[in-house]
């Protein structure tokens, strides 16, 4: 089969087709043939040296795909020739990649197997975190940061539909125009406006920055209210007030979706399943692609992700 190898850590340039063998799938395994994957921000870090994959994973890129069922083991709840959708520990940026029965799911109707490859890593993290661990609710007020990037435009839009008022940071007017579009109430540039000094008494604020973002993220919350971060694109060390913490009773949370274990994703896809897939096949929440590219292009894909102008996510058509 033909996959994306990384030549060594580095630019990326050093991303090139090669040729290997197809895997086999072991027990509770499927086989996807792969018809397109998503990419993602932490692919752009593997690809430099600075996100190794978990023991036992695919050292090839790729975090969701979409495709059809090549091969199933007797116990994966799968079957051949299933259209479907699959969370990977790696292994995405190739014709064939391996994913735990659980962690798939049917590829929504009425959508492109290039919009159903770029749902599961942010639906998984979007729902993990703002539902499960950050336990939003209809009513309350959140603050998206990075509101155009893939996980952001998929919390505005679940936020919105399950009854939050959404706020969102952005890099540009366009990409504000587009958080509200997808169903902010209000979006920012944050290149021209302190988020701090422009929201007041939100009850969860959704941050990928990390460091810089800290202290004023704490600031913007309201008495019992929730900090989730998902990323650490700019540092992972801050200076806090605990003081602020305790006087308000904050809650200061988090999680990574690659190192959890299977049976926990597995979860969060029967969730996911039950509760968020009659809203994509309605089209009442939607997956925002900007751009497809040619699995050989892959090099170009990361080059798009790592200029910023994107708004939703990048595909890989295999």
């Amino acid at each position: 089969m033909k996959y994306i190898h990384i030549a060594q850590p580095g630019p990326p340039e050093v991303l090139q087709i090669a040729e290997g063998p197809t895997p086999v799938p072991g027990p509770g395994e499927v086989l996807i043939r792969v018809e397109a994957a998503g990419v993602n921000r932490p692919d752009v870090l593997q690809r430099a040296g600075q996100y190794p994959p978990p023991p036992g994973a695919s050292p090839v890129l790729g975090l969701e795909v979409a495709g059809t069922i090549a091969a199933a083991a007797s116990d994966s709840g799968w079957h051949e020739g299933d259209r479907v959708c699959a969370l990977v520990p790696g292994g995405g940026y190739a014709e064939y990649c391996l994913a735990p029965g659980v962690q798939c799911l049917p590829a929504p109707r009425g959508i492109s197997m290039q919009e159903a490859a770029g749902i599961p890593e942010t639906f998984f993290t979007v729902w993990a975190n703002l539902f499960q661990l950050g336990h939003l609710t209809a009513g309350e007020r959140i603050l998206v940061h990075g509101g155009t990037s893939g996980i952001g435009s998929t919390a505005i839009q679940l936020a919105r539909t399950f009854g939050a008022t959404v706020y969102a940071t952005a890099g540009s007017e366009e990409k504000c125009r587009a958080c509200e579009r997808l169903g902010a109430e209000r979006a920012i540039n944050y290149r021209e406006l302190d988020f701090a000094r422009e929201f007041r008494e939100i009850d969860l604020v959704l941050d990928m920055v990390g460091a810089p973002y800290t202290p004023r993220n704490l600031q913007v919350l309201a008495p019992r209210g929730r900090l989730v971060q998902v990323g650490l694109l700019q540092g992972a060390e801050a200076t806090v007030n605990l003081g602020r913490i305790m006087q308000k009773r904050l809650t200061v949370t988090g999680s990574t979706m690659r190192p959890r274990p299977i049976a926990e994703k597995g979860e969060i896809a029967r969730e996911l399943h039950s509760r968020v897939w009659p809203l994509v096949e309605s089209h009442a929440v939607k997956v925002l692609v900007d751009r497809v590219f040619p699995l050989a292009e892959a090099a170009a894909a990361h080059r798009y992700m790592e200029s910023g102008a994107h708004i939703g996510k990048l595909i890989l058509e295999v």
